[in-house]
């Protein structure tokens, strides 16, 4: 094989990764269970044997297990199966977003003491997608959905100190985007619990509790001084649309850094122990100035307009202008693990701990209207929302088994459990990052001494929580990973 069909092949593989989406709906909080078919077949277990160019997700130290001398190229398909259904009373409504492919390429290369590489991975995220006539509309006729995802373009560098140890790290671009459109009722069981300034309505002081989060700024201000003046009744519902439907990015974006380190030891030829620790992103805050918040009111609209009263009649006001979700990361996440080869046996072991509680303790929006005539008087106005979410750390445990059959075919197997890290309280059905068992089963088979292709099937048992609001979500999964190798 040539080098410069070496270089066309990377260079057709990384160009299939960029046009192909990035956004996943991941499994253990809002990341994968694990990355590449070898590790995903053996529960996600990755942090102390070789696992290709996966490693650079994985432990990146893993990758000075390679041969020296030996370069490869890893090209992968993933396909992410949930079923989300969500219900309340006698209304049900399952998720229409039930299949997510994510692509992934790597490359690597041993020379000496010293492997370096590159790769492209998807991170993870989260989504779901109910219909315009779903009880999660509430009312507004529009259908509502979520999508979330994140993507890394990683440089690993690693150094084998000696035959038994190696360290190596990776410095990582990261970009996100995001796309939402939710309903909320705008009553005290969902916009109106988020208002923080003292609005009365007929008499009755209808301010929010604050249960399920806090919405503040002059935009909040102005609503509430038109409640209490009586031009407007009530609100009916809200809705916050940020969305360009597209499969590759979402509309509000955001990028930046992060790295990752790691250790892999050879305790004996059969024993290997691996530890890493991954830091927290760096991502601007995620924005489009092509967002709309709509508030369907029971008003005077006469006399809102500045003209002659015509009573009260309901309608639906919307806004235009600028959203920032603030300070959305990902977060940092340590583990150590081990594996132990006796013949045509191994099996291997890690437990990860992810830092979620420092990540996701809110949901944090800003949006700014635009100054134009349609917004009218709200025109410049901006509101802060917030939705406590208040995730705990994720403690995640990977065992995983592989026995190679033949001397070109390895089956796997593994299981990767984890607690839920999503407080029922503050459950969205928007957001059902919740899964917490996987049962994992994989295969390899070499083509030739060059090359090979992986695959692996995960399972995800049903799992139902109910949120404080009184709606109940399951979520399971069937995922797939599928990936060709080449050596050089």
């Amino acid at each position: 094989m040539t080098i410069k069909f070496k270089h066309s092949l990377l260079a057709a593989s990384v160009a299939v990764a960029i046009a192909s989406p990035m956004t996943v709906l991941a499994t253990n909080g809002m990341n994968m269970e694990g990355w590449g078919p070898i590790a995903t077949g053996m529960g996600g277990a990755s942090m102390a044997y070789d696992n290709g160019t996966a490693a650079i997700m994985n432990n990146p130290a893993t990758l000075g297990l390679m041969d020296d001398g030996e370069s490869r190229l890893d090209v992968a398909l993933g396909n992410l199966a949930p079923d989300i259904t969500s219900s309340a009373g006698p209304f049900s409504e399952t998720s229409s977003a039930d299949s997510f492919f994510m692509p992934a390429v790597g490359y690597a290369k041993r020379d000496g003491s010293l492997t370096y590489g590159v790769g492209m991975f998807a991170q993870g995220g989260m989504g779901t997608e109910y219909g315009a006539n779903s009880f999660l509309a509430a009312g507004t006729g529009e259908a509502v959905r979520s999508e979330v995802g994140v993507g890394r373009l990683a440089v690993p560098i690693v150094y084998n100190i000696d035959k038994n140890l190696a360290i190596g790290g990776s410095i990582d671009y990261v970009w996100g985007g995001m796309d939402l459109k939710m309903a909320m009722p705008g009553d005290a069981t969902g916009f109106g619990d988020f208002i923080d300034t003292a609005v009365t309505v007929g008499g009755n002081n209808i301010s929010g509790a604050h249960n399920g989060g806090i919405a503040s700024g002059n935009l909040v201000d102005g609503l509430a001084n038109t409640m209490n003046a009586g031009l407007i009744t009530g609100v009916n519902n809200v809705r916050f649309d940020f969305s360009n439907q597209s499969d590759i990015s979402g509309e509000a974006k955001g990028a930046g850094i992060t790295g990752k380190i790691g250790l892999t030891y050879k305790v004996n030829n059969n024993l290997t122990l691996g530890a890493t620790y991954h830091a927290k992103t760096s991502m601007d805050d995620l924005e489009t100035t092509k967002a709309t918040v709509s508030m369907n009111v029971n008003a005077d609209f006469g006399l809102l307009s500045g003209g002659a009263s015509t009573g009260i009649t309901t309608g639906t006001v919307p806004l235009t202008g600028t959203i920032s979700v603030n300070d959305f990361q990902f977060p940092a996440q340590f583990g150590l693990g081990m594996s132990y080869k006796q013949d045509k046996w191994m099996v291997a072991a890690d437990v990860k701990v992810i830092q979620w509680a420092d990540v996701m303790d809110s949901f944090r929006m800003t949006f700014t209207a635009d100054t134009s005539l349609a917004n009218g008087g709200f025109g410049g106005a901006s509101m802060d929302v917030e939705m406590y979410q208040n995730w705990e750390d994720q403690t995640v445990v990977q065992i995983g088994g592989a026995y190679k059959v033949t001397s070109t075919t390895t089956i796997r197997a593994g299981i990767n459990s984890a607690s839920n890290p999503v407080p029922d309280s503050y459950l969205n059905a928007l957001f059902p990052a919740t899964i917490e068992s996987h049962y994992t089963l994989g295969v390899g088979h070499m083509l030739s001494k060059k090359s090979a292709i992986d695959f692996s099937l995960t399972i995800a048992p049903e799992v139902s929580a109910t949120a404080a609001s009184g709606v109940t979500t399951t979520h399971a999964q069937m995922n797939w990973q599928f990936m060709y190798t080449q050596k050089f």
